[in-house]
């Protein structure tokens, strides 16, 4: 699967040790930034530039944006059409987010998330089906 990756500074560190460990899981990592630790950065930079990503090929492709929160970079990425991501707090929400409502994009909050806890929230983020229950198709529509 084709992943987009995209971290301000607050969670540039978290982005750097995702990246090589999602290639070793096999899939095509796209890192959309930033390539630096700036800590003038701006998230709504690089949360735009994986939803945009995302949004170019929403069936084939995922993204996962870091911030030291998690809320900003998610509230940016939700205003870009035929995204819908979440801020990952536990393992089950991840889960439910990706079967009921087919989420294509997740944050992660920096400031308060593992490396280890990150890999296996995005082990059920990539992992998990869509249900593709006639209900869940509806909402989403």
């Amino acid at each position: 699967m084709k992943v987009y990756i995209g971290a301000d500074h607050r969670g540039f560190e978290l982005k750097q040790q995702l990246v090589p460990w999602l290639q070793k899981e096999g899939h095509d990592v796209v890192d959309c930034g930033n390539s630096v630790l700036d800590p003038l950065d701006d998230f709504p930079d690089f949360s735009f530039a994986v939803a945009d990503a995302v949004s170019a090929d929403p069936e084939h492709s995922r993204g996962i944006i870091i911030c030291g929160s998690g809320g900003g970079v998610t509230i940016a990425a939700n205003k870009v059409k035929s995204i819908r991501c979440d801020t990952a707090s536990n393992l089950s929400e991840v889960k439910h987010n990706r079967t009921n409502n087919d989420v294509n994009m997740i944050a992660l909050a920096a400031d308060y998330t593992s490396f280890d806890k990150a890999k296996k929230f995005m082990k059920i983020f990539l992992e998990t089906k869509f249900s593709g229950e006639e209900k869940y198709k509806r909402r989403i529509a």
